[in-house]
């Protein structure tokens, strides 16, 4: 009999890598199964929830009116691509926000804190479901107060200043400050813009094609030596859907 190989095969690496690209939320579907590739299975307790859950699973349908504004003004529509509202950034925060990553319930979450020092970084003790709901309140009170309408309501010039003071710092939200919040939601947005479309984000694989990253496929052995040429592959995701090689 042939010895099974131990420690992590090519395969599980694979999967590993993959769902690094961002936190899982609780599993509701598996990925189906792509035509010439293996079947990719999320993990059981941490697999992906599906991008085409029904219905918003953590904001509520006036805090995702202001999150997907900040995401389209962030990475507005041009000739390049979509914005962020479209690509399904919003949708991919939501659910980020509905599973583990939610309430950092991964990480080291006890005192002391204190601020941290420029390589420290964030040292909040707010976990991001408590950034997005304060960091959401106190941006509306804060433009009701200043523009009489919600920041979903703002011309673009305002809605560029009021993300360009809250990245500066230069306007104070009530709960919880400005810049961490801006920098939550910044950097949540640039997270779903390029993972994988099976996180909710990246809708149609808009940034992949925009970028030529090929996206989840298994195996490059038949491209590693063909340098410098145009592939044109047509990108992949780990959701597999028909759909997906339809409009690719």
């Amino acid at each position: 009999m042939t010895e099974k190989p131990k420690g992590l095969t090519r395969r599980q690496l694979l999967v590993s890598s993959v769902t690094t690209l961002a936190a899982g939320a609780a599993a509701t579907a598996q990925a189906a199964t792509l035509t010439g590739t293996p079947k990719w299975l999320p993990f059981d307790h941490n697999g992906p929830m599906h991008y085409d859950t029904p219905g918003w699973q953590f904001f509520t349908a006036e805090e995702a009116q202001e999150i997907e504004a900040i995401v389209e003004q962030l990475i507005p529509a041009d000739d390049l691509s979509v914005s962020g509202k479209e690509a399904g950034c919003a949708v991919f925060i939501d659910r980020q926000l509905a599973g583990e990553y939610g309430d950092f319930s991964r990480l080291y979450m006890q005192g002391p804190f204190t601020p941290g020092t420029e390589p420290q970084a964030d040292q909040s003790p707010l976990v991001p479901r408590e950034r997005y709901r304060l960091g959401i309140a106190g941006l509306s009170k804060y433009c009701q107060a200043q523009f009489q309408k919600p920041f979903s309501a703002l011309p673009a010039e305002q809605r560029d200043k009021m993300l360009t003071d809250l990245e500066h710092g230069t306007v104070e939200l009530e709960g919880i400050d400005a810049k961490l919040f801006f920098q939550q939601v910044l950097d949540n947005t640039m997270e779903g813009f390029f993972a994988d479309p099976i996180y909710g984000g990246n809708r149609d694989m808009v940034s992949w094609k925009m970028i030529g990253f090929p996206g989840a496929r298994y195996d490059y052995r038949d491209y590693i030596a063909m340098h410098n040429q145009k592939l044109n592959l047509t990108p992949i995701s780990i959701i597999g859907s028909s759909a997906w090689n339809r409009k690719g």
